[in-house]
């Protein structure tokens, strides 16, 4: 039994395929008459190395704190870890080029490097570099 009213006009069907073909003309269209513009870009100006530039090595104090939050610079352990006796030791060693070099065990905590920080800022140390060792084991 078909129980369709017999004046209905059947249902257009849609066809996608020709869709899908403008749009991928339409797309290539777009790809090949877009300009790239490299606006987006960081400009940056790569130091160059020399090698007759590399006796010529930047004073260093090392800073070292330990997993208790101790410090020692150059390997000369300090009593206190309180900022202004970072500040008072660093003062006199602090040259316009003198560069700080922060030696923070891994399981030192954060707030001790923040300290090293604040006092180095404080004794007017402006260049500040950490030291890091490689992640693959010791001894391999």
């Amino acid at each position: 039994m078909n129980f369709r009213p017999r004046s209905a006009a059947p249902e257009p069907e849609i066809n996608l395929v020709p869709f899908i073909d403008v749009l991928l003309v339409v797309l290539i269209f777009l790809m090949l008459t877009t300009t790239w513009s490299r606006l987006t870009e960081i400009q940056l100006n790569l130091p160059v190395a020399d090698a007759s530039a590399a006796g010529n090595k930047p004073r260093q104090i090392v800073l070292s704190i330990t997993a208790q939050g101790q410090y020692a610079i150059n390997k000369s352990p300090l009593g206190t870890r309180s900022v202004g006796a970072l500040v008072a030791v660093l003062t006199p060693l602090a040259k316009p080029d003198t560069l700080l070099v922060i030696s923070a065990d891994a399981a030192a905590s954060h707030q001790s490097v923040v300290h090293a920080m604040e006092a180095a800022r404080r004794s007017g140390l402006s260049k500040i570099s950490f030291a890091a060792q490689s992640a693959e084991a010791p001894g391999s």
